[in-house]
């Protein structure tokens, strides 16, 4: 068995409805899938399963949800391995100790390009900071400004299938996968 984090990209269903996370564990256990569990409310499952080709995980994970909640969400799948060298390769330990909720990284199905982070600093204010590392796009957020012209720049249509997570959600999935290895 291998463990394996999927993270969805939006758990809002429309006007006023949201998934439940119990609803989304249920979901996964009726796919076959082992020792499931949720972190915060906000779409992170950790599972484990036979080893399996993460595009199959995510096209599974895709259609149940569709079929379970009424609507299509991206669902990026890690492996526990892929997913603590991502952990560890947060650049941004000094900020991340300081304002976790502020770094955060956006976890991509397909790598992000050096053009794409060199197309993404201008729109970065004083005090904002972005970094490639593995594919995936890691960000300290100002929290001077309510909004960021930065996160309104790190979508799908600039960068292509992902999710963003802050660094309290990356360390506490980490932990919740490492304690499985």
């Amino acid at each position: 068995m291998q463990t394996y984090v999927a993270l969805l990209y939006s758990i809002v269903l429309g006007e006023g409805r949201r998934v439940v996370m119990t609803d989304l564990k249920t979901m996964a256990e009726e796919l076959g899938l082992k020792n499931v569990r949720t972190l915060v409310a906000t779409g992170n499952l950790v599972f484990e399963t036979r080893a399996s080709r993460i595009s199959n995980l995510e096209q599974r994970l895709e259609k149940a949800f569709e079929k379970s909640f009424g609507r299509h969400v991206d669902i990026i799948v890690r492996g526990a391995e892929d997913w603590l060298k991502l952990a560890a390769g947060n650049p941004f330990p000094a900020e991340s100790a300081e304002a976790a909720d502020q770094v955060a990284v956006r976890v991509m199905r397909e790598p992000v390009t050096e053009a794409s982070i060199t197309m993404l600093q201008p729109r970065a204010a004083d005090d904002e900071k972005v970094r490639l590392v593995g594919g995936d796009v890691w960000v300290v957020f100002s929290r001077e400004r309510p909004s960021s012209r930065l996160l309104a720049a790190t979508n799908h249509k600039r960068l292509g299938i992902g999710t963003s997570r802050n660094w309290n959600t990356v360390r506490k999935l980490a932990e919740m996968v490492g304690s499985r290895q």
